[in-house]
């Protein structure tokens, strides 16, 4: 009868010991969060076909990241003139426990028109999924509102020194500025219209800060050579920082100044924008605010003298 009773005890024991491991929760892995996210150029949500097109994000994976995808998919309920879709991944961000994203591609020729969604999807190691969908416009470029292009970038300084960037975007190489030079700079952006502003910025490559708008723009982390806007054009022209016949031209800004051109003006002798040698961005940004669009070039050139 006590081998009976032991025994009963043990299945019993065994019964009990199942149904609580058959009740004990799946661990709950830690999943993928994305922040700060801009679809397009300064989150505008729209890309332009045949053109570049913007996309950054802070990741912070659960475990680690796998991979991180785009997808750019039709809308249910949408029609259009053609079937198209387009998937974009990058692995180079495999193992990072967190990153940005910043990246560029081009929208394909053979896009079509219309509203799409557009879908982040990031992998974890771990094996947890992040998906997050937005709107995205896409835009024949012939659709445009407006259509900002650099049209020609000259930059002269007092040692007779000619540079200039047109509208294949083909950059000046080798350009060096020397301390106490001094800098001319007029640009062109053409097919604009309504209210819009540009800056004119010089950039140490080590503060890594290119801004593609003006509302991206740290001041901080800049040189202003020139500000200028643009309110209330009617029709598509040339905009240009300098007005000709002596209305306002272009301004004259020593290398090594104390202080820039911004309005208020920075500080040049303190900070982050302290004037040294090395290598720098001379940058154009521009927004037009009146119809949400931006354009951005760089070059490289080089300051010696300090």
């Amino acid at each position: 009868m006590k081998k009976l009773t032991n025994t009963y005890l043990l299945l019993l024991l065994s019964v009990l010991c199942f149904t609580a491991c058959e009740d004990d929760p799946e661990p709950v892995l830690p999943s993928p969060t994305i922040e700060n996210i801009e679809i397009g150029a300064a989150d505008n949500r729209r890309g332009v076909i045949g053109r570049d097109f913007h996309l950054e994000a802070d990741v912070l994976a659960g475990d680690k990241i796998d991979v991180i995808q785009i997808k750019i998919d039709p809308k249910e309920g949408e029609t259009y003139a053609s079937a198209w879709n387009f998937e974009l991944s990058w692995e180079k961000f495999k193992g990072a426990k967190n990153t940005t994203v910043h990246e560029h591609f081009d929208i394909p020729e053979d896009a079509v028109e219309g509203a799409y969604d557009f879908t982040i999807i990031v992998t974890d190691e771990n094996g947890t999924v992040l998906e997050e969908t937005y709107d995205l416009q896409i835009i024949d470029p012939s659709n445009l509102e407006v259509d900002p292009l650099l049209y020609i970038w000259m930059i002269t300084t007092d040692q007779g020194d000619f540079h200039y960037v047109n509208e294949l975007l083909e950059s000046p190489e080798g350009v060096e500025l020397t301390k106490d030079e001094v800098l001319n700079s007029s640009i062109d952006i053409s097919n604009v219209k309504g209210d819009g502003e540009l800056y004119l910025l010089l950039i140490k490559k080590d503060q890594n800060h290119k801004p593609e708008s003006v509302e991206n723009i740290d001041f901080s982390k800049v040189i202003v050579y020139d500000t200028f806007k643009h309110e209330n054009e009617e029709d598509v022209y040339i905009f240009s920082n300098v007005l000709y016949e002596g209305v306002r031209p272009a301004p004259e800004f020593t290398i090594g100044a104390p202080l820039d051109n911004n309005v208020p003006q920075s500080d040049l002798t303190s900070g982050d924008n302290t004037w040294s040698n090395g290598e720098y961005y001379f940058g154009v940004v521009y927004t037009n605010t009146t119809y949400n669009i931006n354009l951005h070039y760089y070059f490289d050139l080089s300051i010696t003298g300090f």
